[in-house]
């Protein structure tokens, strides 16, 4: 079914209208919601950068995690951990600098992004492998072995 423009706004509204409280609300004019929901996705805008999705799975000896960085050079990487704390981050370019006035449709993120994430294992911060291959930044460590509790005899 097809949607009209002003539905569109209507959800926009109602969107904007869910995250402000009452005193935001002093008057029920469409284009003070529309202005206010704007000017506060503008300000978070600049302030967070994107977050990254990752998976972090398991096997015998090693933990993985993967993420997609489709478009993301190597260079623009930054990888880092410390005390068990994985970082990724870096900056996606569109490689498209477009002097565009009107979007119809922006969906993609582009800019900066960062994922910090503590492993949920211990392991060897100093035997870490990462790749960076179709899309798909893979980063692998060796897990630490725990010994298992001896028995202690009691004399």
């Amino acid at each position: 079914m097809a949607r009209k423009q002003n539905d569109d706004l209507l959800i926009e509204d109602e969107l904007a209208a869910a995250f402000l409280n009452d005193d935001d609300l002093t008057t029920t004019n469409t284009a003070t919601v529309a202005s206010v929901s704007e000017d506060t996705w503008d300000e978070s805008e600049e302030e967070f950068p994107g977050q990254l999705a990752v998976d972090v799975y398991e096997t015998e000896d090693r933990l993985v995690v993967k993420a997609r960085t489709a478009g993301v050079n190597k260079e623009e990487l930054d990888v880092s951990i410390s005390d068990g704390i994985l970082t990724i981050s870096g900056t996606l370019s569109s490689g498209d600098e477009t002097d565009a006035t009107n979007w119809h449709i922006q969906e993609c993120y582009w800019g900066e992004f960062s994922r910090t994430l503590a492993l949920p294992v211990s392991v060897k911060e100093d035997e870490v492998e990462a790749v960076l291959k179709d899309g798909v930044l893979s980063i692998s460590f060796t897990k630490v072995k725990l010994e298992q509790a001896k028995k202690i005899q009691v004399l």
